[in-house]
C-alpha cells in the first residue's frame, strides 16, 4: 500500500467523521427548536381553540422525534438509516390519524378559533421551521435518514402557511369552517409524507435484511 493510497483513506474517513458531526449538531439544533415550539404553539391552540394550531404544534413533536431517531442513526449504517426512515414513516401516520380525530370533535363540537392568536403564533412557527429548512438544506440528499429529515422540515413550512391562511379566513368570515380545513389539510399532508417516507424506506429496509 502507497503513502498515497494511505493518506487518500485517512483523509475520507476524517471527512465523514467531520460529516457526521455536522449532521449530529443540526439534527440536535432543530430538535430542540421544535420541541420548544410543540410546547408553545400547542398552548397558544388549547387558548385561541385551533385545529390548525394544535395540528401543527403536533407535528413540531414529531418532527422533535424524528430528529432524536434520525441523530440515533447517524453513522450507524445503512441498516439503521433504512429503519430510522421507516419508524418516521409509521410515527408521521399516527400524527395524522390523531389529527383526523381532532378535526372531527371539532367539526362536532368546535367554536370558532381566535384568529389573532392564530396569525401571531402561526408566524412564528413559519419562522422557527424556515430556520430548520436552512440548517438541513445541505444534507437533504445525503442520504435515506437525512432526506426523510429534510422532507418532514418543509412539510412543516407548508403547513405554518396553512395555519397563516386559516387565521386569516376566520377573520375574514367570524367562522370556523377555515382553521378545520387547514387542520384536514394538514391531516393529509401527514398521510402523504406518511406515504412517501414507507414507501421508500421499506424496500431499503428489506435490502439491508437481506444483504
Amino acid at each position: 500500500m502507497t503513502l498515497d493510497h494511505c493518506c487518500g483513506h485517512k483523509r475520507q474517513a476524517l471527512e465523514a467523521l467531520a460529516q457526521h458531526r455536522a449532521q449530529r449538531r443540526v439534527l440536535v439544533a432543530v430538535l430542540v427548536i421544535n420541541l420548544a415550539m410543540f410546547f408553545i404553539e400547542f398552548g397558544a391552540g388549547l387558548v385561541a381553540r385551533s385545529s390548525a394550531l394544535q395540528a401543527d404544534a403536533v407535528d413540531m413533536l414529531g418532527d422533535a422525534i424524528v430528529y432524536g431517531v434520525s441523530l440515533w442513526a447517524v453513522n450507524r449504517g445503512a441498516r439503521w438509516e433504512a429503519g430510522a426512515a421507516l419508524a418516521k414513516g409509521l410515527l408521521i401516520l399516527a400524527f395524522f390519524v390523531f389529527v383526523v380525530f381532532e378535526v372531527v370533535d371539532k367539526l362536532v363540537h368546535g367554536v370558532p378559533p381566535s384568529s389573532e392568536l392564530m396569525l401571531w403564533f402561526g408566524a412564528i412557527a413559519l419562522c422557527a421551521n424556515l430556520a430548520c429548512l436552512a440548517l438541513l438544506w445541505r444534507f437533504r440528499t445525503l442520504n435515506i435518514n437525512m432526506k426523510s429529515t429534510f422532507q418532514c422540515s418543509r412539510n412543516d413550512v407548508a403547513a405554518n402557511l396553512g395555519v397563516l391562511v386559516a387565521a386569516g379566513g376566520v377573520a375574514l368570515t367570524g367562522r370556523g369552517w377555515p382553521d378545520i380545513v387547514i387542520g384536514a389539510v394538514i391531516a393529509l399532508l401527514f398521510l402523504r409524507s406518511a406515504m412517501s417516507v414507507l414507501f421508500e424506506a421499506w424496500p431499503a429496509w428489506r435490502a439491508t435484511r437481506q444483504a
